[in-house]
């Protein structure tokens, strides 16, 4: 579910949000922010990750570098998710690299553990699943 800013203010019980739909927020603005490249918003230059084409000529050394990116980006820019760990996994595709993230989302009412994968492709788009 994707409630604006004014939709949210204009809401009769002006609850922002249920714990429900948190992790589907979080997920959403984790699919924004890791296919957003540094400096492609220029009211945040350093929000987003680094182009995967300044790493391809690291490679494979560059998915560490890229890992810790992902790791530093989300601790900086998702604040709903803590104690946040970013783990590379087996692709058996050179040309994809897959990551785990996990993480604790807490709320007033509760705290949730979150799990996501990604799919890194050689374009530099992010799939969550």
């Amino acid at each position: 579910m994707h409630r604006g800013l004014l939709d949210r203010i204009a809401a009769e019980d002006h609850s922002f949000h249920q714990d429900a739909d948190l992790a589907g927020l979080v997920r959403e603005h984790l699919r924004v922010l890791l296919n957003t490249r540094r400096g492609g918003a220029p009211s945040a230059p350093e929000y987003g990750v680094i182009d995967l084409a300044d790493l391809i000529h690291e490679f494979p050394a560059g998915s560490a570098t890229l890992q810790q990116a992902i790791w530093e980006t989300i601790s900086i820019y998702e604040p709903r998710l803590t104690n946040v760990s970013v783990s590379q996994l087996s692709s058996g595709n050179d040309l994809l690299l897959r990551f785990e993230i996990t993480g604790v989302i807490s709320s007033n009412r509760s705290a949730q553990g979150f799990r996501v994968s990604t799919q890194v492709h050689a374009s530099g788009h992010v799939d969550l699943s």
